[in-house]
């Protein structure tokens, strides 16, 4: 079970993290979806919300005193970065999913499915993994949902009159 709950959080460990946008951003970018490409670079701009919150709540992480730790962590615990940003990368990319039809179905069905299991599943496995305590990955959720509404809002805000409205 550890090596399963360590895959679930690859994706929020740096450079992993960083890289997975990148090359998301860039595979979008090359299949001439520039704009959605740039939006999902945004996604970026959540590391600054992590440390900027982490340094002014300044929680102490779970020791081994109290969980059983599969990694250590450096940083403070609250909030959860790896729930943030599964949830404002990985939402964002279902809201793409549900919204590009000229994306093939079924790569737009494994991409939505993909996503909601790596969203949902985060939370357990950073508490797993004795990374976090149950309420950093609920604020880790509820701060994803904050940064993911406005990025949604302005991407549908400046879509209109796009070719990619028109189909």
């Amino acid at each position: 079970m550890d090596q399963c709950m360590l895959a679930i959080s690859f994706f929020g460990e740096l450079p992993y993290s960083l890289l997975s946008v990148v090359v998301v951003a860039l595979v979008f970018y090359y299949l001439k979806y520039k704009r959605e490409a740039y939006f999902i670079s945004t996604t970026l701009l959540s590391g600054l919300v992590i440390l900027g919150v982490k340094n002014i709540i300044n929680r102490q992480r779970p020791t081994s005193f109290y969980v059983r730790l599969v990694e250590v962590n450096r940083f403070q615990s609250y909030p959860s970065g790896h729930v943030l940003s599964y949830v404002l990368f990985f939402g964002f990319l279902i809201i793409l999913m549900n919204t590009l039809k000229t994306i093939p179905k079924a790569t737009r069905i494994v991409v939505t499915y993909v996503s909601a299991f790596l969203m949902i599943m985060v939370s357990f496995s950073r508490i797993y993994l004795g990374a976090h305590w149950f309420t950093d990955t609920v604020g880790g959720c509820l701060l994803g949902l904050i940064c993911l509404f406005p990025l949604t809002y302005y991407y549908f805000k400046f879509k209109k009159g796009t070719p990619e409205e028109k189909n």
